[in-house]
C-alpha cells in the first residue's frame, strides 16, 4: 500500500469535551513552545510531499480553536505535490471561518456530529449546542466544500437516531459515516462511561438500517478511505461505515499522523512515535526519518491501544 496521506494535527485543544475523546477536564495543556508553528508544520508537509504524500488533512483537537488555521491551509495549498487539503472539525466555529478556509484552498470538510438530539448531543459533548454544530454544516454548503461528510461515532444510544441520520442524506449531498469507537485510551473508560459493553458494531447498525430502508451499495465520495457506502434510492447523499474494530483494515492503511508537538505516528493504535522536530531545519535528514518511518510501517499489528499514553484529541484521529 502506497502511503500518500498525512493527518496534520495543529492543536490538542478543543472547545468540546466529547466523552469518547478526552477526559472531562480536558488534556494537560502543552506550552506554546511545545506546539509546532505553522511554518514548521508546513515544512514537514513539504518534505513529506517529496516522499509521496499528496493528501493532507488538518485536524486537532479542534483545529479551528487555533488562530490562523486558514493561513496554514494557504501554505499547504502552495506546496508542490500536495493536491488535496481537507479538515476535520466539530463545526462549531466553521461559520466564522468557512469562507476564508475555502479561499485559501481547503477542498472538503468532515464534521463530527454524534447526535441529532439536542439533549444527547449536549450530554456526549459535555455542554455543546447541536444548533451550533448544524450551523457549521450549513456554512460548509454555503462555502462550497465538496464532499461534505458527517462523522458519527457508534456509541450506546445512537441506535435510536439512525433514521434521523439517514434523513440527512435525502435532500442534501451529505455523506454520513458511522464510525466504530476505537478504544485508544484506557483512561477514558471509567472517566467517561465508555466501555466495551457500550460499543455498537457497524455490521449491527447496517443490519438495522437494511431492515427499514432499501439501501444499495455505492461507490463512496472522493476521499472515502476504508469506509463502505450505501445509498437510499433517490437520495442526494450516502451512508458509510468505518469498521476499524470489527473489520480491521490495517493492510490498506495509507496514512501517517503528525501530532501537534511534532511526533510522527504510522499507526493510530500504536503508542510508537518518532520525534521529527529536531530535523525540521534539515530537510534531507527529515526526509530520511519520514522514509524510514514509512518503510517500518507494520500491518496487522497486535493492538497496542491500551498502552497508548495519548487521548484521541492529542493524536489527531
Amino acid at each position: 500500500m502506497r502511503v500518500d496521506y498525512l493527518r496534520l494535527s495543529i492543536t490538542d485543544r478543543c472547545n468540546l469535551r466529547c466523552t469518547y475523546c478526552m477526559p472531562a477536564d480536558g488534556v494537560p495543556p502543552r506550552a506554546h513552545e511545545e506546539i509546532l508553528s505553522y511554518e514548521e508544520l508546513a515544512a514537514v508537509a513539504r518534505v513529506a510531499a517529496g516522499c509521496g504524500i499528496s493528501k493532507v488533512r488538518v485536524t486537532g483537537g479542534e483545529p479551528l480553536v487555533r488562530h490562523g488555521c486558514a493561513d496554514l491551509v494557504g501554505m499547504l495549498a502552495r506546496t508542490s505535490g500536495i493536491h488535496d487539503i481537507s479538515l476535520t472539525t466539530n463545526g462549531i466555529l466553521l461559520p466564522q471561518y468557512a469562507a476564508e478556509l475555502r479561499r485559501e484552498g481547503l477542498a472538503r470538510v468532515n464534521i463530527s456530529l454524534d447526535s441529532l438530539d439536542p439533549e444527547r448531543f449536549a450530554r456526549l459533548t459535555r455542554g455543546g449546542r447541536l444548533a451550533a454544530a448544524l450551523a457549521g454544516l450549513d456554512s460548509a454548503f454555503d462555502a462550497g466544500f465538496s464532499p461534505i461528510k458527517v462523522n458519527a461515532v457508534l456509541v450506546d444510544g445512537i441506535e435510536d437516531e439512525l433514521d434521523a441520520f439517514v434523513d440527512l442524506t435525502r435532500e442534501r449531498e451529505v455523506h454520513v459515516r458511522f464510525i466504530e469507537f476505537m478504544p485508544l485510551d484506557r483512561r477514558l473508560e471509567g472517566a467517561c462511561g465508555v466501555a466495551d459493553r457500550h460499543l455498537v458494531p457497524a455490521p449491527e447498525v447496517l443490519r438495522r438500517l437494511k431492515e427499514k430502508h432499501r439501501l444499495v451499495p455505492v461507490q463512496g465520495p472522493y476521499g472515502h478511505g476504508p469506509a463502505q457506502y450505501w445509498r437510499l434510492p433517490g437520495a442526494a447523499g450516502s451512508v458509510g461505515f468505518v469498521a476499524g474494530v470489527s473489520d480491521h483494515f490495517c493492510g490498506s492503511c495509507n496514512r501517517l499522523r503528525l501530532t501537534a508537538d511534532g511526533r510522527l505516528r504510522t499507526c493510530l493504535f500504536s503508542g510508537e512515535e518518532v520525534d521529527v522536530r529536531p530535523f525540521i531545519e534539515q530537510p534531507a535528514e527529515l526526509r530520511r526519518v519520514i522514509e524510514a518511518a514509512v518503510a517500518g510501517k507494520r500491518y496487522d499489528r497486535r493492538r497496542e491501544a491500551l498502552a497508548n499514553l495519548r487521548a484521541m484529541s492529542e493524536i489527531g484521529g
